[in-house]
């Protein structure tokens, strides 16, 4: 590439000025920037080399690349094969160390009352109590809740109060005791009078099923299971008094318990029961 007169010219080197490959002098001024660029195309696909002398020393040279080269099929690379492995599975002969864990009673709410030993007025506790709902069309307490412990009283006109929510007997008593102020702050005479505990809900596993129609069918004096109104088996302890609720997943339910010690003792006498029920297929009976 020469200049003339600030102009740029085109010249394939090893090539006569008469090769149709290059650009006539005539037509140098005016060539486009497309025809530069077909020109030069026409040079890469014939394998000529172009030298591109340019006027600014800081750019390289330029020259156009050989004719692209096919990859013979021997030398491409084979994918390799994965060697298939198959899932490790544990053997019936080994137990699983979540079949032996037998979970405890855990106690899921606790009901209690308390009396006030005076009367209340609804409607001017639920004006100025926070968290407070009351509705007489609908009930007639006044709906008190608060965070710490989490806990819902039903608090009536007569001075009574029933606490629910609570997870151990000493959350629903300190519950039952800030209720009990949040009242006296309004100006009413209260007195914590006669704080029991009337149920505790309990909830426990075994975690292996439980056939609860071979059951119901030999315990029929104290169990009561129809799948198609309920899908628990109702079991009624004589002692202690308590009452079960039995799923085949091998959950239970435990409710009626006034002490934690009676859900304890109840568990301890239900599980071997189930023990004996343990995936046990249903029991034919003729008719």
């Amino acid at each position: 590439m020469t200049e003339d007169n600030n102009e740029f010219s085109f010249a394939p080197s090893k090539v006569e000025p008469e090769s149709p490959v290059s650009l006539s002098s005539k037509n140098r001024s005016a060539a486009s920037a497309a025809e530069i660029f077909a020109f030069c195309q026409r040079c890469f696909a014939g394998g000529e080399i172009l030298a591109l002398s340019s006027p600014f020393p800081q750019l390289p040279m330029i020259t156009s690349f050989p004719p692209p080269t096919t990859i013979p099929p021997s030398a491409m690379q084979k994918p390799k094969v994965l060697r298939e492995v198959k899932p490790y599975t544990l053997s019936k002969n080994v137990k699983k160390e979540e079949e032996e864990v037998i979970r405890a009673p855990r106690i899921e709410n606790i009901v209690a009352t308390v009396n006030f030993g005076c009367k209340l007025e609804l409607r001017k506790i639920a004006l100025h109590a926070k968290n407070a709902e009351y509705n007489p069309k609908r009930f007639a307490a006044v709906i008190m809740r608060i965070r710490n412990p989490k806990t819902t009283a039903l608090i009536f006109g007569s001075g009574k109060m029933v606490c629910t929510g609570a997870r151990s007997e000493v959350d629903s008593e300190a519950a039952a005791r800030k209720y009990a102020r949040t009242l006296k702050r309004i100006g009413f005479d209260v007195k914590f009078r006669e704080f029991k505990v009337q149920n505790i809900v309990a909830s426990a596993g075994v975690n292996f099923p439980v056939n609860l129609d071979l059951l119901q069918n030999q315990h029929q004096k104290f169990c009561t299971y129809d799948p198609e109104l309920f899908p628990g088996l109702i079991y009624r302890m004589v002692q202690p008094r308590i009452v079960l609720l039995i799923f085949t997943s091998g959950k239970v339910v435990l409710t009626g318990a006034k002490r934690q010690e009676e859900l304890v003792e109840a568990f301890n006498k239900i599980y071997p029961v189930l023990c004996y029920y343990k995936g046990m297929p249903a029991m034919r009976i003729d008719s």
